[in-house]
C-alpha cells in the first residue's frame, strides 16, 4: 500500500464545494460538503450521522455518541476524541492529521483505505475491528486493544506501539518494519500473518518465549 502524503484542506479535490457548518451535529443526518472548523461538541449523539465529502478541522469531541457513523471520503485536521463512543462506524477514504483519540470506543468499526497521520492513540478500543488498506503514519498507539480484530493490509511506517494488545487478532499482509517500537503486551502469539525485520525479530523474543514456555537465563547455576 502506498502511503500518500498528508494534504492540506486547500488540496482536497472536493475543497471548491466546502461550505462552513455553524450548526448542531444531530442523529440520522447527513453531512455533505461541509467545513466544520474550530467547534467543540460535548455530550452530542450524532448516532448514524452520515459524513460524505467533508472536512473537519480543530474539533473536539467529548463524551459523544457516534455510534454507527458513516464518514466516506472525510478529511480530519486535529481532531480530537475523549471519551467519545464511535463504535461500528464505518470509515471510508478518510485522512486523519494530527489527531487524539484517547478513551475511545472504536470497537466493531469497519475501517478502509485510512490513513493516520501524526496522530496519538490512548486507551483506544478497537477490539472485532476490522481494518483493510489502513496506514498509522508516524503515530503513537498506547494501550490500544486490537483483540479479535482483522487486520488487513495495515502497516505502521514510524509509528510506536506501546502497550498494544493483538489476543485472537486476524493478521494479513500486515507489515510492522517501519514501527520505532514493538511493545505488544498480549497476543503475541497471533502475530502470523505480520512480516517483521530481524532486530525486531529480538525484541519480540522475550514475548515469544514466554508464550512457549521457554526459560532464557545465562545463569548455569542449578
Amino acid at each position: 500500500m502506498r502511503v500518500p502524503d498528508p494534504r492540506e484542506l486547500a488540496a482536497l479535490p472536493y475543497a471548491h464545494r466546502l461550505e462552513p457548518f455553524a450548526g448542531e451535529l444531530e442523529r440520522e443526518s447527513a453531512y455533505e460538503w461541509v467545513h466544520v472548523d474550530g467547534r467543540e461538541f460535548d455530550d452530542v449523539d450524532g448516532g448514524s450521522a452520515h459524513f460524505s465529502e467533508s472536512a473537519l478541522s480543530s474539533v473536539t469531541l467529548t463524551r459523544g455518541r457516534y455510534r454507527r457513523a458513516l464518514f466516506d471520503t472525510v478529511w480530519f485536521h486535529n481532531l480530537r476524541t475523549v471519551g467519545s463512543d464511535l463504535a461500528e462506524t464505518r470509515w471510508m477514504d478518510v485522512e486523519c492529521v494530527s489527531g487524539l483519540l484517547a478513551g475511545t470506543e472504536i470497537h466493531g468499526a469497519d475501517i478502509r483505505r485510512t490513513v493516520f497521520h501524526h496522530c496519538k492513540f490512548d486507551s483506544v478500543n478497537l477490539r472485532v475491528a476490522k481494518l483493510k488498506e489502513v496506514a498509522f503514519v508516524d503515530c503513537l498507539l498506547r494501550d490500544v486493544d486490537f483483540g479479535g480484530a482483522t487486520l488487513t493490509d495495515v502497516s505502521f511506517p514510524g509509528t510506536a506501539l506501546d502497550g498494544v494488545d493483538l489476543t485472537r487478532a486476524t493478521l494479513s499482509r500486515v507489515d510492522l518494519r517501519g514501527a520505532t517500537a514493538l511493545g505488544i503486551t498480549s497476543g503475541a502469539e497471533y502475530l502470523a500473518g505480520a512480516t517483521i525485520s530481524t532486530p525486531q525479530l529480538f525484541d519480540l523474543a522475550p514475548a515469544l518465549a514466554q508464550h512457549v514456555g521457554l526459560t532464557v537465563t545465562d545463569d548455569d547455576r542449578r
